[in-house]
């Protein structure tokens, strides 16, 4: 998202307002709403990234592949645990309080929507705050898995280059290299498996039960509402699909053109963060 991008017009929320008026909606939130937080996407207009993000499977094959991912989260974790909902976030709390939308299904995986007081939220793609053992599935907090990066690895952070570190949107850091040579991995504490964050990464596959669990919350819903979202990525964009399906309402607020422009009764072209707390003081 870029902050130069132009608001919408006051008209185009109150257009959105009309149509929410009166019917429940179920929010597809995607990136937009996170990056309002300074989080970054791969998406938003202007963005270079460097490298692509990690695979699934090259994740799980290649130990070389971990201790790059593992290395630069250890830098990167921090950012995203301070990271503090937005006023699009907030704006989606109040909504659902109001009895104005049922739920949201996000993208994202900072768990900002249960920070800002959401109380039903499917997070598709998991959360960065858990990490799981793939050999026996115990779950482990992020934060506890942090400190054992930490303690692993007493030197490593003093000595890495990290101030050529930058941001990725997969709450890692780009850094050298030639400062992974040396990082150690903790294994899991039960099993001695290996460990990887509770999240979809890409090339793997939503959790059925997830998916079941989103699918019920849409059908919830009169309208869908999608905020914050290109809907490049199939796991979203198939609620597009399926609102076009049983014709059901499609309203969507984002910076940019997004795949499911073409089936939108209204489309407001602004930040979340200036339009949704707009619509929920008129809603609310």
């Amino acid at each position: 998202m870029s902050d130069a991008s132009p608001a919408a017009a006051a008209g185009d929320v109150e257009s959105l307002a009309r149509l929410l008026r009166g019917r429940r909606a179920v929010v597809l939130a995607g990136a937009g709403c996170s990056t309002e937080s300074g989080i970054p996407d791969y998406r938003s207009p202007g963005r270079i990234v460097r490298r692509p993000p990690v695979q699934y499977q090259e994740f799980v094959r290649s130990r070389a592949a971990r201790v790059r991912y593992w290395s630069r989260s250890a830098i990167g974790w921090p950012r995203m645990a301070n990271a503090r909902p937005n006023a699009a976030h907030v704006a989606l709390a109040e909504l659902e309080h109001a009895g104005v939308i049922s739920g949201v299904i996000t993208q994202n995986v900072d768990g900002l929507h249960h920070a800002a007081g959401s109380r039903r939220v499917i997070e598709l793609h998991g959360a960065l705050a858990d990490v799981r053992c793939l050999a026996c599935t115990t779950l482990e907090t992020r934060a506890s898995y942090q400190a054992r990066l930490l303690a692993a690895n007493p030197d490593w952070r003093v000595n890495a280059d990290t101030t050529r570190a930058e941001p990725a949107p997969d709450g890692d850091m780009e850094i050298p290299d030639a400062a992974l040579e040396s990082f150690v991995i903790p294994e899991c504490g039960t099993c001695g498996g290996v460990m990887k964050p509770d999240v979809v990464f890409f090339g793997e596959n939503v959790p059925r039960a997830r998916v079941d669990d989103a699918w019920r919350l849409f059908d919830e819903g009169d309208i869908l509402l999608v905020a914050g979202s290109s809907l490049t990525v199939y796991s979203g964009r198939r609620f597009i699909h399926r609102a076009a399906e049983c014709g059901r309402p499609v309203a969507i607020v984002n910076i940019g053109p997004t795949r499911g422009d073409d089936v939108a009764c209204v489309k407001v072209e602004g930040r979340v963060g200036d339009i949704l707390p707009e619509l929920a003081a008129l809603l609310s």
